[in-house]
């Protein structure tokens, strides 16, 4: 479908990375996400803007707790792909910074996504050791839209609190994932390896001229404010005449004055509904004399949406109607000239470097024995499928325990395989990792495994196991060709879009 669509040269791997038989399949996929600097800039841009107002609205990615599955088929052997392997974490270079979960792995965070629908949604990942220091792991169904494309606006965040981004923004810019889960929508390959461009973060603004505001390919915008007389006549002095750069217009201004003001003019403001009720009756300002409401007739899209002043009812018909009201005021209008000039900003940008260099990278394992002892991280938030709530997903969490002995067949999925781990982490621990040889005073281990999907086996409406898919040869080839991806810095070191 998608597959082998990125040139060569642009992911840079080479021809050779891409060979195998003509006869048999690919073990793995790949997919564009934003590997030009600019659309990296676009995505993350709109994650940061309004201090991460995007951030706070994303809710976890879910399934659907109607029918919440149960772990069957078990089966009594470990599967058999080849020898086991491990690829050795590595720590950071970057100075520690400051957050309320510093007693977890710095590598641990939440990717941020736009889903078909256009919601916002998060999952959790992992930063992981690979050639170019660049790469994120996470659950295949947090890349992948059930099979479909990939999700827009894909982001990592490592150590994500409360809408904070203490170590960046990092931007997905090729995917890599199981074949059969691209193509067939075989859960056994829910997992995915994600390059990431170098990490940014918005570091303030400057004011530039026009020309340099003309210029700047990054975030910009122009506003106009008000100067005085003189600001202004030096200001044609200088540009010859009136410019871009500053100008003079009429306008009229309305003053409140009293009711016997000769020349006055009668003005509304609106008001809520409790402001109006208490207001006075008669024609005195802020009196709601001649009485003055408007009823709107909406959608109930727009019904849902409105913040405004106006009363939101439904009438009697059924109708969707937003009522406004209005106090009157007697005001004087005075026709006057006002001097402008326009401020040119742009949005200084600054480019941290490569995440693994900040926060470091977990290792990774595959064809491990099963019952090891794991810690499995995430952030939690869903409710229990009996609505009980323990978790915020602000914070990671874990769960401690050796997986089982067996693997799992999962009936609501394409699943036949997926190791289980005793844990109550509801949705929003997705794409978690399973550290294995976990070491507490680094916070490093090795990646055996992720959060794909949560059982309840006792049957009381309550999740109390957690599943991956077993990290085997076939998932070895998918990290090893993400490994080759190279990625870029998105900003210069003078915060000025790369192209």
């Amino acid at each position: 479908m998608k597959r082998l669509l990125i040139p060569l040269a642009a992911a840079g791997l080479t021809a050779a990375t891409f060979a195998f038989p003509a006869s048999a399949e690919p073990s793995w996929a790949t997919d564009p996400l934003a590997p030009k600097p600019a659309d990296a800039y676009s995505s993350a841009n709109f994650w940061l803007d309004a201090n991460g107002a995007a951030l706070r609205k994303a809710t976890q990615y879910y399934w659907d707790f109607k029918n919440v599955p149960k772990l069957v088929g078990a089966q009594s052997k470990t599967p058999d792909d080849g020898k086991p392997g491990l690829t050795a974490p590595t720590g950071s270079v970057a100075t520690a910074t400051k957050v309320k979960n510093v007693n977890l792995p710095k590598t641990i965070g939440k990717v941020f996504f736009v889903d078909r629908s256009g919601k916002y949604r998060w999952c959790s990942a992992t930063s992981i050791q690979s050639r170019h220091r660049n790469l994120v792991v996470t659950a295949g169904h947090c890349v992948y839209e059930r099979g479909k494309d990939v999700f827009r606006k894909w982001v990592f965040i490592p150590g994500y609190y409360q809408g904070k981004a203490p170590w960046g923004i990092y931007v997905g810019a090729y995917a890599f994932t199981a074949y059969d889960l691209d193509v067939y929508d075989d859960y056994d390959g829910d997992y995915a390896f994600v390059a990431v461009h170098n990490g940014y973060s918005l570091a303030g603004s400057k004011q530039v001229s026009k020309e340099e505001y003309d210029k700047w390919y990054g975030d910009k915008w122009a506003s106009d404010v008000e100067i005085t007389q003189a600001e202004y006549t030096k200001c044609v002095d200088l540009n010859g005449g009136e410019s871009a750069d500053c100008w003079a217009k009429l306008a009229t201004t309305s003053d409140v004055v009293g009711p016997d003001y000769q020349n006055k003019k009668r003005a509304f403001k609106e008001v809520d509904k409790e402001e109006y009720d208490k207001a006075p009756t008669g024609t005195g300002n802020g009196a709601k004399e001649p009485a003055k409401t408007v009823v709107d007739q909406v959608t109930k899209a727009e019904y849902d949406a409105y913040k405004g002043l106006g009363y939101r009812k439904l009438d009697e018909r059924g109708n969707y109607t937003i009522t406004h009201y209005y106090l009157g005021y007697w005001v004087k209008e005075t026709t006057k000239t006002l001097y402008y000039r326009t401020v040119f900003t742009v949005g200084v940008a600054k480019d941290l470097g490569r995440l693994g260099d900040v926060v470091g990278g977990q290792g990774f394992a595959w064809n491990q024995p099963m019952g090891q002892n794991v810690i499995a991280f995430g952030y939690p938030s869903a409710p229990h499928p009996d609505g009980d709530k323990p978790y915020t997903g602000l914070t990671p969490k874990y769960c401690m325990g050796k997986t089982a002995t067996k693997t799992y067949q999962i009936n609501t999925f394409k699943v036949e395989t997926h190791q289980a781990l005793k844990c109550s982490m509801t949705p929003g621990a997705d794409g978690g990792p399973w550290l294995i040889k976990y070491n507490n005073n680094k916070r490093t281990g090795y990646v055996n495994g992720l959060t794909s999907t949560f059982a309840d086996q006792d049957g009381n409406n309550r999740i109390d196991f957690i599943s991956s898919p077993y990290f085997d040869g076939e998932v070895a080839d998918v990290y090893n060709q993400a490994s080759l991806a190279e990625t870029k810095a998105i900003v210069s070191p003078k915060g000025e879009l790369l192209q």
